[in-house]
This record gives C-alpha cells, sequence and structure tokens, in this order.
C-alpha cells in the first residue's frame, strides 16, 4: 500500500516522521559535534569565530530550505492529484536549479570573502579563523545545498528511512573527520569546515544515486522541463523558511554585536553555545513539520478533509507534549549542554548556563509557531506561511533584541526570543482559526 494512503493514527504518523525528527536531531548533533571540538582542541575565539561567519551560512541553508520544502509540497500535491509525471519532472528541476545556485553562491563568497567577513563584525582578534571557515565551508555550498533537498524529497518519496541513513553515513563521516583533522592532523577551523562540507557530500553522492537509479516508484529523475511557473511557486511557498533564515541570519548578527559591546569575545562564545543548544532542542519542531508535510500536502491535494483534520489535530497535540519536554529537558541540562564545549569555572560557562534558563522559556511556544507556519506551506499558502515567519523571526524578534537589553541589560538579550515567540504564537493561532473553514482541518 502506498505509505500515503494509510490510515492516520499516532502509531503511523510517529513512523512515518521519526526519521525527519532523527535527520533533524542527528544534523544539530553533528553541528554541536563540531561546535565541541573547535572549542576544546582550538579556541573559543575559533568557536566564535563560526558564529561570526553563520549568517552567510544561514543564507545558504534560506535558499536551500526554500527550494526543498516549497518544492516538496508541489511535488506532494501532484501526486496527490495523480500526476507523477509532472512530480518528477518538477523534481528534477528544482535538483537542477538547487545545484546551480549552490555553485553560483560559493564562487561569489570566496571571491569576496574578505570584505563579508568584516562587514559581519569580525574583530581582530577573530578575523583570520573567521575567513579560513567561511572560505573552506564554501566550497561545499552545492552540496550543502542538495543535501538539504533530498531530505526533504525522500520524505515526499515516501522513504524516509533511506533519507534517515543517509543522513546518518554522512554525520558520521563529519564526526569521524572532525577529530581526524582536527586533533592528529592539526587543522585546526580549517579541519572543521572541510569536515562538515565532506559530510554534506556523502549524502548528496547517495540521494544523486538513489533518484538517477529510478528505484523509487513515485519519485526518480527524469528530463526536467523549465517551467517557470514551477520555480516561481516554489520560492513562494517556501517563502516562510527563507524568510526564518534570513532572519536568522540578521537577528544572529545583531546578537553578536551586542554581546560584543556587553562581554566581549566571551559574551559571543556563550551565546554561541546557547544557539547550539537550540538547534538540538528545537529540531525535533522542524523534523515533525517536514516529515508530516508532505502527507498533508497529500490529503490536501486529494481533498481528503477527514484525514487532514486528523493530521493538523494529532500534530497540534503532539508539539503541545514536545514543547514542554523541550523546556524541561533544556533546564535540567543546561549546565551539561554547557559543559560540553567549555569547563565550569570559567566565565564563559558562567554566562552561557546562565543564559540558558532564561532563553529556554522560548521554548513553550516556538513549537506550535513552527508548525504554524510549515502548516500553511504544505497548504501551498505561502503568503500566511511567510507572514508568519515574518514577524516571528524578523519584526517580534528584531523590536525585543533592540528594547529588551535596554530596559535589562544582558538578561534582556536572553529574553529576545521568549518575548519573541510569544507574541508570535498569538499570530500564528489567530490565523490557524481564521483559516480553518477554507482547509477544513480542524
Amino acid at each position: 500500500m502506498n505509505s500515503f494512503e494509510r490510515p492516520i493514527t499516532p502509531g503511523f504518523l510517529l513512523r512515518f516522521t521519526l526519521p525527519s525528527m532523527a535527520m533533524m536531531l542527528f544534523n544539530s548533533f553533528y553541528t554541536m559535534v563540531d561546535g565541541g571540538f573547535v572549542s576544546n582542541f582550538v579556541n573559543t575565539d575559533a568557536l566564535s569565530a563560526i558564529n561570526i561567519v553563520f549568517p552567510l551560512i544561514n543564507l545558504v541553508l534560506a535558499a536551500s530550505i526554500m527550494i526543498a520544502s516549497g518544492g516538496s509540497a508541489v511535488t506532494a500535491r501532484q501526486m496527490g492529484e495523480q500526476e507523477p509525471q509532472l512530480a518528477r519532472e518538477s523534481f528534477s528541476l528544482l535538483t537542477a536549479f538547487a545545484a546551480a545556485l549552490g555553485v553560483a553562491i560559493a564562487v561569489l563568497t570566496v571571491l569576496f570573502a574578505d570584505p563579508l567577513v568584516r562587514l559581519l563584525g569580525a574583530t581582530d582578534a577573530l578575523y583570520g579563523y573567521c575567513r579560513e571557515y567561511l572560505v573552506f565551508v564554501s566550497l561545499f555550498t552545492p552540496c550543502c545545498m542538495l543535501q538539504i533537498l533530498f531530505q526533504f524529497f525522500f520524505v515526499t518519496a515516501g522513504k524516509p528511512n533511506f533519507g534517515l541513513a543517509a543522513t546518518l553515513l554522512g554525520g558520521v563521516t563529519n564526526i569521524v573527520l572532525d577529530y581526524v583533522f582536527i586533533v592528529p592532523l592539526g587543522m585546526g577551523i580549517r579541519g572543521a569546515a572541510v569536515a562538515t562540507g565532506l559530510g554534506q557530500t556523502v549524502p548528496t553522492v547517495i540521494g544523486l544515486c538513489y533518484f538517477f537509479s529510478r528505484r523509487n516508484p513515485l519519485l526518480y529523475y527524469t528530463r526536467p522541463v523549465l517551467r517557470g511557473r514551477v520555480l516561481a511557486f516554489t520560492c513562494l511557498n517556501g517563502s516562510s523558511e527563507m524568510v526564518s533564515n534570513l532572519a536568522v541570519a540578521i537577528t544572529t548578527f545583531l546578537f553578536n554585536l551586542i554581546m560584543l559591546s556587553y562581554l566581549g569575545e566571551d559574551g559571543v562564545a556563550a551565546i554561541t553555545i546557547v544557539f547550539y543548544a537550540q538547534f538540538f532542542f528545537t529540531a525535533i519542531f522542524f523534523g515533525y513539520t517536514s516529515g508530516v508535510a508532505p502527507l498533508i500536502s497529500y490529503h490536501f491535494g486529494a481533498n481528503d478533509r477527514d484525514r487532514l483534520k486528523r493530521l493538523v489535530r494529532l500534530s497540534l497535540l503532539f508539539v503541545a507534549v514536545c514543547s514542554l519536554a523541550a523546556y524541561g529537558l533544556s533546564v535540567v541540562l543546561s549546565r551539561a549542554v554547557v559543559g560540553v564545549f567549555t569547563p565550569a569555572g570559567t566565565a564563559v560557562f558562567d554566562i552561557a548556563s546562565d543564559g540558558m534558563k532564561l532563553f529556554a522559556i522560548g521554548f513553550l511556544f516556538m513549537g506550535f509557531n513552527i508548525f504554524a507556519s510549515g502548516l500553511f506551506t504544505a497548504l501551498s499558502n505561502g503568503l500566511v506561511s511567510a507572514v508568519l515567519a515574518f514577524l516571528r523571526t524578523f519584526v517580534f524578534l528584531i523590536a525585543a533584541i533592540w528594547l529588551l537589553p535596554l530596559l535589562f541589560g544582558v538578561p534582556g538579550v536572553w529574553f529576545a526570543i521568549p518575548a519573541a515567540e510569544l507574541l508570535a504564537l498569538a499570530v500564528s493561532l489567530a490565523c490557524i482559526f481564521r483559516f480553518r473553514s477554507r482547509y477544513h482541518y480542524l
């Protein structure tokens, strides 16, 4: 039986979305391992440098997720509408587009690395680390983009477990090479960048081989047909994810500037550690949303209202339970997580462990906001999804970053994300109830 046609039960939903959640969790774990190797075997200035250049890396992630999330919703809906060949042509076109865009971004980043690093606010102490990491990690931009694309499309093809296996293999490659390049070979931050890039290359090669082999009856490569409307709709539909990641790039830049002004390089290192923890604890929400999105798109395309309602109701319950768990675990494990990157008793440890307890309040709200935005993307309403993402990750957050530190000092920096997420939750709930009669998901 086609997995999209199976009864919507809690057990099925967890089995179907678990590989996507695991992929996101492992990706976050690998990112934390990168940071741990750099912090412990290079120094905390190198860790700060990674966060300084992260806004540029996030631009690549923004473009990748826009194509992947918007495109997977388009192809899943086409499959639900019984247009399999059209879905394959769209998938083939999007892969070629992502690869070409990745090459262009890599070339431009390497050519303009020096002014870009200065523009991001690198101090003299961090400049060398920033430039070295940016140049070498940028060489693998096409693989980074295709890896993310395949993570989404393995789910759309009904093979989430295969995508999970590819992600695991890439992550293990990353961890092993982190150790080899940084510790015995002494390559420093350059070794971390190359290890990351090669870790992305492994699932990219696996994805290309799998879809070119035509082993999957639902989705495989065919001759791409250039349809401007498909590309435009993909970008529009995935614009919320694009907006979210662009906003993360901007707000990370602002957080870095504020922490530099208040606490110097130690402050940047501390907020880098907390951001690593955020990636890990929110991975469950992003993973579940990306995993359930093809099911929502498919049943929306098939006009199966009963299954759509059950999907959304079970999803909201799941998000509520995980939000409480994420908050509790982030508070209980805060010192242990920070200790992975820096030893207890250091200034960075004290700043990060105190800040994480305040920062963690945002986990109570952000799961609902992530799911709400992903829901409207899956329903091919990119406009509402983009508005939710723009308000949550840009308008509300920038206002909080600007205002709260003025009122409360350093604690205000940590409260910025919880405050923005709470405001975004009110808007997300309003939109969910406002459009329930149009989409019949409640």
